[in-house]
Formats: C-alpha cells, sequence, structure tokens
C-alpha cells in the first residue's frame, strides 16, 4: 500500500472504527480532536492525537486549515473522513488532493454532483434511472409559485447534505412558507446552504439503499442493499440487511440501478445510492432514486456482516483504503453473496419519549453487550463526557442470525444486555421498536414513528430491583436502610419518597396500600442481575450510590433519588414556565419582556447540534423573557415565564 500514515477526520465511534481496520493493515493513525474530546477514546485508540481548536464545530472538526496543519504535524499522508462533518465536502477532498496528501473517498468532481440531492436527479435521469418529480432551487427565505404535477403532501428538503436536517412535511398551503423559512435557516446552519427542493411525500414509504464500490480501473459493483425504513424525523434508527419483502426483480433493478448511477458520475471508493420504495412497487413503478451519499454509510456494519467475498467478509473500509491507494477490486460481481440477516440498532444520547429532544452529560456506567457474535461500534465508556455540541449518536449494536427473525430476536436480547447510566439515551426506545409486532411483521415504513407512539417505560419493575439491591446490600454490608428486629428481618428502603418493605428471606416487596411483588435473585454475573418478580425473570443493572439508585433494564434507565439526594429541579410548565428541554442556544425572541401572548404563540426558537425547537406560550398572559436572543442556555434553564391573571 502507497500510504503509511492515516489522519481521520473525524470522532467517536467511526474514528475507532477506522482506526482498526488502518491497524490492522499496518497504518500509522492519528486521530484529531476538540478542546471537548481531549482524552476521548478515539484519541487514545490512535497512534497520535492532535488539536484541532476549540469545541465549535466550526473551530474543530469543521475547519479545513486546522485539519491540513494537523496532517502536517502529524506527518499523515492520506485522510479517511468518516461520515457527517466534512465527509461529503467537496472544498476537504480537493484541498487534500492539493496537498499533496492520499483523499480516501471519491473523485471531488463525483462529490460535487451527487452530495447534492438536485444535481443528482439530474445525473439520475442522465443514467436513466427514475425520479420523484422535484421543484428545485427553492430559497429559504424566497417564496414561489407551485408548478408542474405537485400537490400536497410536499415534502421540503435541504438540497445539501443529510441525516434529516432541514426537512420538513407540509400537508396545507397554509404551512408552505413557514416550513420553507425554517428548513432553509436548519440547512443553512447545517450545511452552509439554504438551497430546498419541493417534492411529492410518499406517506407510506420505504428507504432502501444499494451499497456501490467502485476503483479507477472501471470496476464497478454493487454489495446488496439494506433497509432503512425505521426512522423519526427523517434520521434512521434500526437497519437491516437484505432489505425485507421486495419484489425480487425489483431488488435486481434497485442493484443496476446503483450501479448506472456510480458509472455515470465517474466514482470511486464506497457509496450508497438511496431510493423510496412504494407499497407495492414493481420495476416500472413506485420505486425512485432520492440522494447518493459519498462517503461511508453509519450503517455500513449491516452490509460487512452478511455479505460474502469468495466467502469471506468483506471490511467497506478496507476496500477504502485499497481503492484509495490505486488498487483494482480483487473480485467480481459473480463473487458476492449474501448469507443471513443483519440489524443495527443506533444508540443516541436524546430523550425518545420527550420529542427525541438530544441530551449531553457523562455517562457514569456504560454496559455494552458482549454475547458472542454480538457487534457494538461505540465511543461511549465509563466517564465519557458527551458534548452538546455535536451529534448525539454514542454508538451501534449490530446482530446478524440465519434468517431476518434471528437477527431481529438477537438484537432484542443484545439491547436487554446494554445498560448506559447519568445519561438519557434511546437505548429503551429502540428496544422496543425492535420487539415490536410492527417492526417484527415488517409494517414499519419511513413514517410510522412519526405517526405511531411506543408504549412509555413503567418503572415499577426497577423500583423493585433498586429496593431489593438496597435492601440486599444493607444486609450483606450492615448499611443504610431501616431494619426491623427479630426473624425474620424485613428492610425499609425509601426511593424517591416511596418506602418500600423488604423481606429478602420472604421473597418479597411490598408498597404501602398495594399488594406484595414476589422477589427473588435468579443470577447473573458481571453486573447483570437477573431476579424474579412475581413470576417472570428479566435483566437489571443496578447501581446503588450514597444518594441515589440507577437501574437500567430493557434498555431504559430509572434513576431513583434516596433520602439526602437532591433531584434536579423542574419547572412546572402548567404555571407557565417555559425551560430550554436541552442545552443550547437561544437563536431568536419573538416576544417583548412584558407583552400580552395568547396559548400556543411563538416566544422563541431553540438551536441545539443542528435542529431547532420552536418555543410556544403555554397559555395565555403576560410574558416575560428570561433570556437573550444568541444566549448560549442551559438543560432546564427558564428562558420565559408567563404571568397569568387570576379568573
Amino acid at each position: 500500500m502507497t500510504m503509511h500514515t492515516l489522519l481521520i477526520a473525524n470522532r467517536g465511534e467511526i474514528a475507532l472504527r477506522i482506526i482498526r481496520t488502518a491497524r490492522r493493515l499496518g497504518l500509522r493513525t492519528v486521530a484529531v480532536h476538540s478542546d471537548a474530546d481531549t482524552g476521548a477514546p478515539h484519541t487514545r485508540a490512535a497512534d497520535v492525537a492532535v488539536r484541532l481548536g476549540p469545541t465549535p464545530p466550526a473551530e474543530s472538526y469543521l475547519s479545513i486549515p486546522a485539519l491540513l496543519a494537523a496532517a502536517k504535524e502529524s506527518g499523515a499522508d492520506a485522510v479517511h473522513p468518516g461520515y457527517g462533518f466534512l465527509s461529503e465536502r467537496a472544498e476537504l477532498a480537493r484541498a487534500v488532493v492539493g496537498a499533496g496528501l492520499t483523499w480516501v473517498g471519491p473523485p471531488p468532481e463525483a462529490m460535487d454532483a451527487m452530495a447534492r440531492k438536485d444535481t443528482a436527479h439530474q445525473v439520475a435521469r442522465k443514467a436513466g434511472v427514475p425520479v420523484l418529480h422535484a421543484l428545485g432551487n427553492v430559497r429559504g427565505g424566497g417564496w414561489f409559485a407551485m408548478q408542474g404535477d405537485l400537490s400536497f403532501p410536499l415534502l421540503v428538503k435541504a438540497a445539501a447534505g443529510g441525516g434529516g436536517k432541514g426537512m420538513r412535511i407540509v400537508r396545507a398551503e397554509s404551512e408552505l412558507a413557514p416550513a420553507i423559512a425554517a428548513a432553509g435557516r436548519e440547512a443553512a446552519a447545517a450545511f452552509g446552504d439554504d438551497t430546498l427542493l419541493l417534492e411529492r411525500f410518499v406517506e407510506r414509504g420505504r428507504h432502501v439503499e444499494v451499497q456501490v464500490l467502485a476503483d479507477e480501473h472501471g470496476n464497478v459493483l454493487h454489495l446488496h442493499e439494506r433497509d432503512c425504513s425505521a426512522q423519526r424525523r427523517h434520521q434512521k434508527v434500526l437497519e437491516e440487511a437484505p432489505a425485507p419483502g421486495l419484489d425480487p426483480l425489483l431488488r435486481q433493478w434497485l442493484h443496476t440501478w446503483a450501479v448506472d448511477l456510480a458509472r455515470e458520475v465517474g466514482y470511486t471508493g464506497v457509496g450508497t445510492a438511496e431510493f423510496l420504495v412504494e407499497e407495492g412497487a414493481t420495476p416500472g413503478n413506485g420505486a425512485w432514486f432520492l440522494e447518493m451519499n459519498t462517503r461511508l454509510q453509519v450503517e455500513h456494519p449491516v452490509t460487512e456482516e452478511v455479505v460474502r467475498v469468495g466467502g469471506q467478509r468483506i471490511d467497506l473500509v478496507e476496500q477504502q483504503l485499497l481503492v484509495a491507494a490505486g488498487e483494482p477490486l480483487g473480485f467480481t460481481q459473480d463473487d458476492v453473496a449474501v448469507v443471513g440477516h443483519a440489524m443495527e440498532a443506533r444508540i443516541y444520547a436524546e430523550d425518545a419519549y420527550g420529542g427525541f429532544l438530544p441530551q449531553a452529560g457523562t455517562a457514569t456506567r456504560v454496559r455494552w453487550p458482549g454475547s458472542p457474535g454480538i457487534r457494538v461500534e461505540a465511543g461511549l465508556e465509563d466517564g465519557t463526557v458527551v458534548p452538546a455540541a455535536y451529534d448525539p449518536m454514542v454508538g451501534k449494536i449490530i446482530t446478524r442470525g440465519a434468517d431476518r427473525e434471528a437477527a431481529r430476536q438477537a438484537l432484542v436480547d443484545a439491547l436487554d444486555d446494554t445498560a448506559i447510566g447519568g445519561l438519557v439515551t434511546n437505548t429503551g426506545f429502540v428496544r422496543a421498536l425492535a420487539d415490536s409486532g410492527a417492526f417484527r411483521d415488517g409494517e414499519v415504513h419511513t413514517a410510522w414513528l412519526d405517526t405511531h407512539d411506543l408504549p412509555a417505560p413503567d418503572p415499577g419493575p426497577a423500583l423493585v430491583a433498586a429496593a431489593w439491591t438496597v435492601a440486599a446490600d444493607a444486609a450483606r454490608d450492615g448499611g443504610d436502610g431501616w431494619r426491623l428486629a427479630g426473624p425474620p428481618a424485613d428492610t425499609w428502603v425509601e426511593l424517591d419518597d416511596v418506602v418500600l418493605r423488604v423481606s429478602t428471606a420472604r421473597g418479597e416487596v411490598r408498597r404501602d396500600g398495594e399488594p406484595p411483588t414476589s422477589c427473588r435473585a435468579a443470577g447473573g454475573s458481571g453486573g447483570l442481575a437477573l431476579l424474579e418478580l412475581d413470576g417472570v425473570t428479566a435483566r437489571f443493572v443496578v447501581d446503588v450510590r450514597p444518594r441515589s439508585v440507577e437501574v437500567s433494564t430493557r434498555g431504559h434507565t430509572f434513576r431513583f433519588t434516596r433520602p439526602g439526594g437532591s433531584r434536579a429541579a423542574e419547572a412546572d410548565l402548567s404555571d407557565g414556565v417555559v425551560v430550554a428541554a436541552m442545552p443550547g442556544s437561544l437563536t431568536r425572541v419573538e416576544v417583548r419582556d412584558g407583552e400580552t401572548v395568547t396559548a400556543g404563540q411563538a416566544l422563541g426558537v431553540l438551536e441545539a447540534m443542528k435542529m431547532e425547537l420552536a418555543l410556544v406560550a403555554p397559555s395565555d398572559g403576560v410574558v416575560r423573557v428570561r433570556a437573550a436572543a444568541g444566549e448560549q442556555v442551559a438543560a432546564r434553564q427558564v428562558l420565559f415565564v408567563l404571568e397569568v391573571p387570576d379568573a
């Protein structure tokens, strides 16, 4: 291989993923980091770590001069962009090549053509690939007249970038102007470009994407497809390979279209062609090209888990490096086969039952599944700080099985074995989704999660497990807990102002006024406890601290305070207090202090992780503004107070 030292222009789990393959190939690795990531896992895993700059992405991970300076300082002769940040920016590719370094990615010209949805559609038409009718070049701050066969519902989407940023569903003309304005602002913040597209919104579409691989010698082939239909707000949650339930002929056409696109644009390296597939689609109707991702995809592990080349698993990062080094593909399309089924769950630091709002903080306890055959790609460990400045994804859990149902069951089990403390994550939410009948039966489409609610977690079993563990610890160590004299001794445990009576001898936990819950230890190891509650065995990870108990079960984590513990102060929205649901920037204030407002009126806009959250008045009243536009605010900080006159 012609390269010797690889700089990874990224952070977190993808940086760790690239480092592993590069090291196996004998390459020296260079990690980069902002001040927020000093000492992060990816910086410790690399041979060298170089500081880029302060925490804000524009001054660190999005700074091309800083990245080139880091490459020069570390002696790197190649750059891998990972995904996110600058991975689809042709400017970085040109700068890397211009500095005499090897760019691990497609040619800048192909990136220019395919990284934007509007120009990518032009390439697709030229290649004979069907696309949805769209109105292009709509500016975020402008207006236009409806044209052609466009009708509601519409999808407003950013022409640049991806990840669900700058996208809005519009069902009526009255919603169109505000959606264009909001999507344009979000696109400008995320991608530096507020150009938008308008296209027909397909209500029950499936998101099917085809992995392509091409070298500099004219070889282009596909590595089959993935289904990424489980999405919330256009952001993928669960992915799988191969795509289930596709018409066999349509599957072949999707593969062909993806290869034709790559050939048309002169693509090299690893890329993904994304398609929208309508319910009941056939090759001639109901399937359209959406966009092409000119980089490695977040969900690439599910392809690696099922694709075999000459009977061996494929490593897509290795293929990227080999192609970048100028080597031809060492196999043909006939050598590629699919064996089994794989699924991936994305783990985000977000409140899935509170509007999917991003979260930040420090992970106090992290347990990833360790069963054989389970693959974990994560940059989160005990003590890792998750900053508000970056994308909230902290890891991925990948499973495989002989068929789809085996892979799904393995994923549910793996999520049961996952516990993240000190930080709110979506682990329990994705576990509930993977375990749902709708996902099991293949009924989940791209809009399903936006129109269906999964049941909120029940804290009852976790409370019982917490009380049982505290009582068992007290009995063993003579610790706190109130003991009653005489056999059999009982222990009284107070959690969240609830007093529970625990009898380990009788095997029960009783809450005043309620029937007892039978409880007995059923085994467990490595921090995982198996408890049988009323005859049902469940898995729990319990972390007992002097002033709190944290319990993780079925992916959900519950925190209970003990006597003397401090609860986070929470504003009561019913009293007219509007708080920041997440740390971020109060980008706009729409009202004046002392102004009379009505319920539902816009008060301001909070932005965090390139996402906008509208703040509205919870009731009629006189508003008091407690923060200024442009101010960086903390989670739960009071932003507005509504003074409501007495009736």
